[in-house]
């Protein structure tokens, strides 16, 4: 700034920065506000409408009772204050715009609650909440460190309990949700979107309330009492969030002036063709100050501990979707979304800036370079990124049956070529469960006893792997039925032997990965991880040494992904000494067959794997074993 120039007033700064598109908290200027004096103050951005006034319920719904007035900054914000409108009362902008007469009422972009769907109006609320989980907001940034031990439970809030057919209110939700997380070890929840959303069967990816929890499940109140609820129980909270696209709902953000307002004029780069939805316009500055401040917002009012962005891909790629001529290059022909690609730097950076303790995670697709690195690396910034390629290697190769396992070896081994390239969350996630593609207990091969084997044996290496964890709800027991949003899980089913098996394996596994530094303080750097054997194809094994730091124990991990038992199997290890059996899971507390080594196994110095100690074990069938070292 010149020296000679004043310094700005709030109010024009808040205006530089909105038109910046790097202001990060729009939610405490535009949007409603109730006033202490009474009535609220309204404010909404609409620079094509030639009037704007509020229809509600004080007011009948009337256009001429309560008009607002331009802002003279010039950046198209309409405001005023509203004396009779009072809290809990439904409300719409009626727009009329500039061009052919257009008259619209539309939510409240900002609206910080709205009406139960189908209904489609915003509501007059605050926020207020006295929080009770000071201790865990002191201490998260370790919670969520990179080199902290992450294990998400993914849930859709809907289907995943109901009572008697119902939704449970999230204040019901949150004390059953805490208890069974904690009982099964997860250290994180994600929630898919919570955003407010008109379609149900959208699961909340289909959003139109930027800042307003779904009202299926209860108030903004109920919703914070779920996550401090969590927070008190030591578990953290990850939010599914979608800045990627939205619905064309005549009350959301679509035409929402009379004008192309938030999304592209222009359907190839407007239109999202696969979802049947819009696409932000994100090289307008005020729309990326709307998607940064809805992203902030969460973190800030709502204590959540992380945002999971949803299809990151479609962002970065001008031609996601489409075919040859649908799509217009970049200024320089090329393919890549040069102003969402600024966007999710944006995002990143003023994520981390204000609140350093959370997390960005991104779910995306391809193999975009250095998308969990940071932005002064010319990264996106993000903090970690789903292992997509990790997901549908494995996933491929479980769904052979174990004779032919030999020929797709390496599906499970290349993961570990790229490993340490990002920052990886192993995800096995909702969309594997959906659109027929069945559950992951009915993508295993195999008699019953072996598809539970083989679910097993997956989730042993998956913990083991290096990278975060991610497991979708029903999951963890094994669930047969393909996941659907209506109605709950299958819970009945825990009471039968292999699923019980299983969920208790999924508890003891996150129980040991949270007590073994080995298995999540390197998660991102290859110091942490060693094969001892990658390549015994013929007898589908796979052998691995995962190491901590601070003199931490090393781990020993085997996998035998066929149903044929190996007796006296010598691998290589890196020390000598006893190797202490953590996890065996054909143990018959998990529904195995109790095939395993008594325990543990003692090295001897007999050279393997070019190793100078090694150990002879018994290689359980479809099995994994986790094995930590203790010296002699």
């Amino acid at each position: 700034m010149p020296v000679n120039q004043p310094p700005r007033t709030p109010e024009a700064q808040d205006a530089y920065l909105f038109r910046e598109g790097t202001h990060s908290r729009l939610y405490d200027l535009l949007g409603c506000h109730p006033a202490k004096e009474g009535g609220a103050h309204f404010a909404v951005w609409a620079p094509n409408a030639e009037s704007v006034a509020v229809v509600g319920d004080w007011n009948y719904w009337s256009g001429e009772a309560d008009p607002l007035s331009p802002s003279p900054d010039g950046t198209g914000i309409w405001q005023g204050h509203v004396p009779h409108a009072a809290l809990g009362q439904a409300y719409k902008y009626r727009i009329r715009s500039r061009f052919g007469g257009f008259v619209v009422d539309k939510a409240d972009p900002f609206a910080f609650c709205s009406e139960l769907p189908p209904a489609t109006a915003s509501r007059i609320c605050e926020l207020s909440y006295e929080w009770q989980d000071r201790e865990w907001m002191t201490r998260r940034g370790a919670r969520n460190a990179l080199d902290a031990p992450t294990s998400v439970y993914e849930v859709h809030l809907g289907s995943w309990r109901r009572r008697d057919g119902q939704f449970m209110s999230y204040r019901e939700i949150a004390h059953e949700l805490a208890a069974y997380v904690k009982q099964m070890g997860f250290t994180h929840v994600e929630l898919m979107p919570v955003t407010e959303h008109p379609f149900y069967g959208s699961w909340g990816y289909q959003t139109t309330g930027y800042f307003a929890p779904t009202a299926r499940f209860g108030s903004p109140q109920d919703f914070m009492y779920l996550v401090d609820h969590l927070h008190q129980n030591d578990i953290g909270v990850l939010l599914d969030w979608v800045p990627s696209h939205f619905p064309t709902d005549e009350h959301g953000l679509a035409y929402f002036d009379g004008t192309h307002l938030y999304e592209h004029a222009d359907p190839r780069q407007g239109f999202h063709p696969e979802w049947n939805s819009s696409i932000f316009n994100y090289g307008r500055s005020e729309v990326r100050s709307f998607l940064v401040s809805s992203g902030l917002f969460w973190l800030d009012r709502y204590h959540l501990d992380g945002l999971r962005v949803d299809a990151v891909a479609s962002m970065l790629y001008l031609d996601y979707a489409r075919n040859h001529g649908e799509w217009i290059p970049n200024r320089h022909g090329g393919r890549e979304n040069l102003e969402a690609i600024d966007f999710l730097q944006t995002l990143n950076r003023a994520v981390y800036r204000e609140h350093p303790d959370t997390i960005t995670v991104a779910e995306e697709s391809t193999a975009w370079p250095r998308v969990s690195r940071p932005t002064d690396m010319d990264g996106l910034g993000f903090g970690e990124k789903w292992n997509m390629g990790w997901m549908h290697d494995v996933l491929a190769y479980m769904k052979e049956e174990p004779i032919h396992r030999k020929y797709h070896h390496h599906k499970m081994t290349f993961s570990l070529v790229y490993a340490f390239h990002e920052n990886f969350v192993l995800p096995l996630s909702h969309d594997e469960v959906v659109h027929g593609k069945g559950s992951l207990l009915g993508k295993m091969p195999g008699d019953p006893w072996q598809q539970f084997a083989n679910l097993r044996a997956l989730f042993g290496f998956m913990w083991a792997h290096p990278g975060k964890k991610l497991l979708f709800m029903g999951g963890e027991f094994g669930q047969r039925r393909e996941w659907t949003h209506d109605g709950e899980l299958e819970w009945w089913v825990c009471d039968l032997e292999g699923h019980s098996g299983l969920q208790r394996l999924v508890a003891q596994l996150n129980r040991v990965y949270r007590g073994a530094p080995a298995l999540y303080q390197q998660d991102f750097t290859a110091s942490g991880f060693e094969w001892i054997t990658a390549d015994d194809a013929e007898r589908s094994v796979f052998a691995f040494v995962r190491k901590g730091r601070d003199g931490h124990p090393p781990l020993l991990v085997v996998s035998n992904m066929t149903p044929v038992p190996r007796t006296n199997y010598l691998l290589g290890v890196p020390q000598g000494g006893f190797w202490h059996e953590l996890i065996n899971t054909d143990a018959v507390e998990f529904g195995g067959s109790g095939w395993g080594n008594l325990g543990g196994v003692e090295s001897a110095p007999v050279r393997s794997h070019g190793r100078m100690q090694s150990v002879s074990m018994t290689l359980p069938p479809l099995s994994t074993l986790i094995l930590e070292h203790r010296p002699s």
